[in-house]
């Protein structure tokens, strides 16, 4: 890279050390790739206003390879001006995802390089920096970045920042410098930004302890035409009815408020998802999550439990479709959530599922069987925080292998598993939220065992999910269709020869297997071949996108040496409602990207949405030799007529059986999703 510059150079040099495949480095490699590969080269600048552009829509990852490729002529060409326009995009796609730490280092990278124009870059940088705080609570230092972002913004971009600081002012508590900037602000020509100023203003009062006054400006609002905010006014309605509920709970009329809530959630299902820009742009931040939480939190506050877990299977509906904003078709199935009547009758007697919910100060947790639900009393309030930290030290202990394991998992039982009261022997169906996900249930302890040594586990994405795939395909026929160890060139993946083993000795019990290896296992053959089989496993290389989870990829060959990835995208857009198990046995498959209300998706959704019934995904990097046991159990259970959740337990309980692969790092990582009562033809 002759030109480029040289504190540019050692910025990324000291970045590309952290080791994270998503730092400024492997951003600028990947662009570099992308644009010798593109057939069309652009101007640095157009690279920028693509990805601008894919922000707004959501394609967050999409929007980064842009960025990354404007970074690419940047470097190459020692162009400081575009370099600092690069960085601020990307500060875009990462704060829009969510990704705080990374979107901090690309803004502070931006102010290094202002350019020809500095209201391009350092007002958006400092906005950026700004947010990043708001969204850590540390609302002084917020205040402090949106006030120098506001001195060094274009007229254009001051009155977002300005809106930003307003929130940024309520939340810390100085209501009147907050009032005095609000009423200072200029009416938008925009009617989404009006309508977003109003959300605004009614939180203003409502922190001024005018509810009464609050309620009256919600209620304008949502009796507003949705036309008159543009495409987004339905979802307007609905937060200005959430608007309506606050003012009402401050009035003391909670009945009302829970009505109006009801009404809110019903605006919200009746929405298009779409990524709504304007909330980041303004600092709302705002998340239709917040709603349901705040419904089956009143709920459960009037003792109302089957509401408020009806309330919380429609909230996982909504993370879903949120998730994919447009961008993929879903199975309705996904999407409608079952009353608790119906979900109770499908229950066989031995079977109980169990249904968490963690809220930002609480967790909530419902019992289902066949004869009623009740909820979990914790004897601790175990906020979503908390469990964020309980769930990473956890499995930060698994992954090291600490030999103490036993004692966490034994403490981390009694505060989870101890308040459901489940009997051992029965059939336990778990569905996870927030955190959660990341938490293999099967390797907690319970009365001096882990759990899968006294119940059958599995996991759901959503109880509604999975009655519907308890009655999909329940009998499979034994054909397998198998892919290991694709051949690539090693510098882009190490050769898996254990993955190759494992799929051939899949085959001892199942004689027909259509196997492929090696230059073989190409995306081709999958996507031609998946659809008309029933029982598919790949072992193989997977990458999480935490960025943008419709990108989180497994991989495959051309047949050349070349590596072509299967994107969760992709996996939406094939029919496999044939496919009654897949098995992804790589690193990591199973994680997705955990929001503020749930697992929003990953390999785990997209599979499942594409119709497959029942799911083998892994939540850390997997052990060859543990893992080939595991799975030849499993499949050789299955083989000889036990259903997947038994077969699943046997395969744990085997490795667990092996002084050499006690430990839970050897047998845990794998989760049984979906259909827990799937069998094969025998």
């Amino acid at each position: 890279m002759p030109a480029a510059d040289v504190g540019a150079r050692d910025a990324l040099e000291a970045m590309g050390r952290l080791q994270d495949a998503d730092t400024a480095l492997s951003l600028a490699a990947e662009g570099a790739a992308l644009y010798a590969s593109a057939n069309v080269k652009l101007d640095g600048y157009a690279y920028c206003s693509q990805a601008v552009e894919l922000a707004e829509l959501g394609e967050l990852r999409e929007s980064a390879r842009a960025a990354s490729m404007a970074l690419h002529v940047a470097l190459e060409t020692g162009n400081p001006d575009l370099l600092g326009k690069a960085y601020r995009d990307l500060a875009i796609a990462f704060s829009y995802a969510g990704q705080l730490d990374r979107a901090e280092q690309f803004a502070t990278l931006a102010l290094k390089y202002p350019g020809a124009d500095p209201t391009q870059v350092n007002g958006p940088a400092r906005k950026i920096l700004g947010d990043v705080r708001a969204r850590q609570g540390r609302y002084a230092e917020a205040i402090a970045l949106y006030d120098q972002a506001s001195g060094e913004s274009s007229p254009r971009f001051q009155p977002l920042v300005q809106a930003s600081l307003v929130n940024a002012l309520i939340q810390s508590g100085d209501l009147a410098r907050a009032r005095s900037t609000l009423d200072a602000l200029p009416e938008p020509a925009d009617g989404a930004q009006r309508a977003q100023l109003q959300r605004t203003r009614g939180k203003l009062l409502l922190a001024e302890n005018h509810p009464d006054q609050a309620l009256a400006v919600y209620r304008t609002l949502a009796e507003m035409p949705v036309t008159a905010a543009g495409g987004d006014g339905v979802f307007y309605r609905a937060w200005a009815l959430d608007g309506v509920s606050r003012s009402q709970a401050a009035l003391g009329d909670e009945a009302g408020a829970a009505q109006s809530l009801d009404e809110a959630i019903g605006e919200f299902e009746r929405a298009r998802a779409q990524f709504r820009s304007d909330d980041f742009k303004m600092g709302l931040f705002s998340d239709a999550q917040d709603v349901f939480e705040r419904a089956i939190a009143l709920r459960d506050r009037l003792g109302q439990t089957e509401q408020a877990f009806d309330i919380s299977e429609r909230s996982r509906a909504r993370a879903l479709l949120d998730s994919i904003a447009g961008r993929a078709d879903l199975n309705s199935n996904e999407t409608t959530a079952l009353d608790v009547q119906a979900l109770r009758a499908g229950l066989a007697p031995d079977e109980v599922v169990v249904a968490y919910h963690t809220l930002p100060d609480h967790l909530v947790a419902w019992v289902l069987t066949h004869d009623g639900i009740r909820e979990a009393r914790f004897p601790m309030a175990l906020s979503r925080a908390d469990l964020t930290r309980l769930v990473e030290a956890y499995r930060d202990a698994l992954v090291g292998r600490n030999p103490n394991i036993a004692a966490a998992a034994d403490q981390i039982g009694r505060l989870l598993l101890a308040p459901l009261q489940i009997k051992a022997g029965k059939r336990v169906v778990i569905v996870p939220h927030g955190p959660l996900h990341y938490l293999p249930f099967q390797a907690l302890r319970l009365d001096g065992k882990y759990l899968i040594e006294r119940n059958p586990v599995s996991i759901a994405p959503s109880v509604s999910i999975a009655a519907r795939l308890a009655e999909h395909a329940p009998l499979a026929q034994s054909g397998l269709l198998g892919f290991g160890n694709p051949t690539v060139d090693p510098s882009v993946a190490a050769p898996l020869p254990g993955a190759e083993r494992e799929v051939r000795s899949l085959a001892v019990d199942f004689p027909d297997a259509r196997l492929f290896f090696g230059e073989q296992a190409t995306r081709d053959r999958f996507d031609e071949y998946a659809p008309q089989s029933q029982l598919v496993h790949v072992a193989s290389h997977a990458l999480v996108d935490t960025l943008d989870p419709l990108h989180s990829k497994v991989l495959f060959t051309d047949g050349n040496g070349q590596p072509v990835y299967l994107e969760a995208k992709d996996v939406m857009a094939l029919k496999l409602d044939g496919v009654s198990l897949l098995t992804l046995s790589a690193c990591e498959s199973g994680l997705g990207r955990v929001e503020n209300g749930d697992e929003v998706l990953g390999f785990t959704r997209a599979f499942l949405s594409a119709g497959t019934s029942s799911l083998l995904a892994s939540l850390w990097p997997v052990s060859d030799a543990a893992t080939e046991k595991l799975m030849t159990t499993f499949y050789g259970d299955l083989a000889h007529g036990a259903n997947a959740q038994d077969a699943m337990r046997d395969a744990q309980r085997a490795v667990l059986a092996n002084p050499a692969t006690a430990h839970p790092y050897y047998w845990a990582p794998f989760n049984l999703i979906g259909n827990w009562r799937l069998r094969v033809a025998r």
